[in-house]
């Protein structure tokens, strides 16, 4: 018998939709998350934890494993995870770094996860009708720093992931810490900080080799840079240095982007903001629940390049309307990496048209208030 002990959390105000993953299990992030319109009440949040946390206190044998997001023994968030059931406290520690003993009873702002197996009706009525619920639901607080998981929820590990992403958000950038939707990987010695859609890194299995992680989700610091989720291999702390070079991935089959160039700090925060992978915007490359704005995150981002000088370079994942395959990426990462590329230049009716599309979008989304240092 472990002891269960519960705390008192700070209210929230607004609640993203749900997000449905390929196993039909929904997750609500609370808290000032962009782009999105609530569709959950404070007080149903509130009754859910109630209920929850009665239900877990109430059991003569709890589950409890302590680990951490994000390797930086500085710049992490330290994670507790509650559970009636031992086969979802195995599942959950293994996508948290591990941490000494103790270590979360001297951190400042814990993150508790609260997993029961269970799903009783009160909750469902709480939640509303629906089949929806079925298979259970996770809901996440970003002021309260939890995560509720209920039914088979804690087993989808991608919703688990993109409910601590958010979740610890806030934590990591409080204590120094930049996080970002990439990817870190050691290539010829170095660290590359790697920008792309994901659908471009879940293709190429040399890209994935070389990954620091396969988990999107990174941080970076004055200390040096890390990634939020281990490999299961791996799971022992670790501090990158920070990254030499970044790469930024998009996808233009007409030809205006070139196969790969290199960026002004200014240029590569624009094509960062945009994310743009054929025909389509992602802002910023982040398609999870995130508290970050995303041209707040792109200016830091700008901050970082300028003040390190890190060179940066961009990619495009397509030739002659081809996705070009794993080790033709890797060859155009080795070019990047040789910092012999001159910046971008060419100009024609395609790069007029793309430039224009850039505009129209970041107009939309962002209207006039993009820093005169982005540029295309």
């Amino acid at each position: 018998i472990l002891q269960f002990q519960t705390a008192y959390h700070r209210s929230n105000e607004r609640l993203s939709p749900a997000r449905d993953k390929q196993s039909g299990i929904p997750l609500h992030v609370r808290g000032d998350v962009t782009g999105r319109v609530p569709d959950v009440s404070k007080a149903q949040f509130a009754k859910l934890l109630k209920l929850v946390t009665f239900h877990l206190s109430s059991i003569s044998c709890l589950y409890v494993q302590d680990g951490a997001i994000c390797s930086s023994g500085e710049c992490d968030a330290k994670v507790r995870i509650i559970s009636d059931n031992p086969s979802a406290v195995m599942l959950l520690s293994n996508i948290l770094w591990k941490i000494p003993d103790r270590a979360i009873s001297h951190d400042t702002s814990p993150l508790t996860i609260y997993a029961t197996s269970s799903i009783s009706n009160n909750i469902k009525t709480i939640l509303g009708s629906g089949t929806q619920y079925a298979n259970g639901f996770a809901a996440a607080d970003i002021e309260r720093a939890s995560l509720i998981l209920c039914g088979k929820a804690f087993a989808d590990s991608a919703i688990v992931k993109d409910a601590l992403t958010a979740v610890t958000a806030p934590i990591l950038s409080a204590r120094g810490g930049l996080p970002v939707p990439g990817w870190l990987l050691c290539f010829g010695g170095s660290i590359v900080l790697l920008f792309a859609p994901v659908e471009i890194i879940m293709s190429c299995s040399e890209i994935q080799n070389a990954l620091l992680s396969i988990d999107c989700g990174a941080v970076i610091s004055s200390k040096g840079s890390t990634v939020l989720f281990p490999t299961k291999a791996k799971r022992e702390p670790k501090l990158f240095t920070k990254p030499t070079t970044v790469i930024i991935v998009s996808s233009d089959s007409t030809g205006a982007i070139a196969s790969v160039s290199k960026l002004s700090p200014g240029q590569a925060t624009y094509h960062f903001l945009v994310g743009y992978h054929d025909g389509k915007f992602i802002p910023a490359y982040s398609r999870g629940p995130s508290p970050a704005d995303p041209l707040a995150l792109a200016s830091s981002l700008f901050t970082h390049l300028k003040e390190d000088d890190t060179p940066t370079y961009l990619i495009n994942a397509k030739h002659s309307g081809k996705y070009i395959d794993g080790k033709g990426f890797m060859e155009l990462l080795e070019l990047a990496l040789s910092q012999n590329l001159p910046d971008i230049k060419t100009e024609d009716f395609r790069v007029g048209e793309l430039k224009g599309k850039y505009r129209s979008f970041l107009s939309s989304k962002f209207g006039k208030c993009l820093p005169e240092e982005f540029c295309f």
